[in-house]
């Protein structure tokens, strides 16, 4: 499956939000080895975390297919992906 790069931009930032899910669940919960957590709390958490890994592991792979595609590295093409966040875009790394 093709991608393009406004696709990636989006698996990022979808990961990214999940991520941050995961982060503020973890801080607002406590350490679960530390805070006894409800069943309803673990339940939630490990959703989250099971949603930011899925995530995580098809942007991966998006990315690597989109750099292959693209004759790029990846590491090229990540770094584009960041940069169009950080910038607030979506486009092309050449622009709109």
């Amino acid at each position: 499956m093709a991608h393009t790069f406004e696709e990636l931009v989006a698996k990022q930032r979808a990961a990214n939000e999940a991520h941050a899910r995961v982060v503020q669940m973890r801080e607002a919960l406590g350490a679960p080895a530390h805070e006894r957590w409800t069943g309803a709390q673990t339940e939630t958490y490990e959703t989250a975390w099971r949603a930011w890994r899925d995530l995580a592991r098809d942007l991966q792979a998006a990315l690597n297919e989109y750099a292959s595609d693209e004759g790029r590295s990846r590491a090229d093409v990540e770094a584009d992906v960041e940069r169009a966040i950080q910038e607030g875009g979506g486009s092309g790394p050449e622009g709109p």
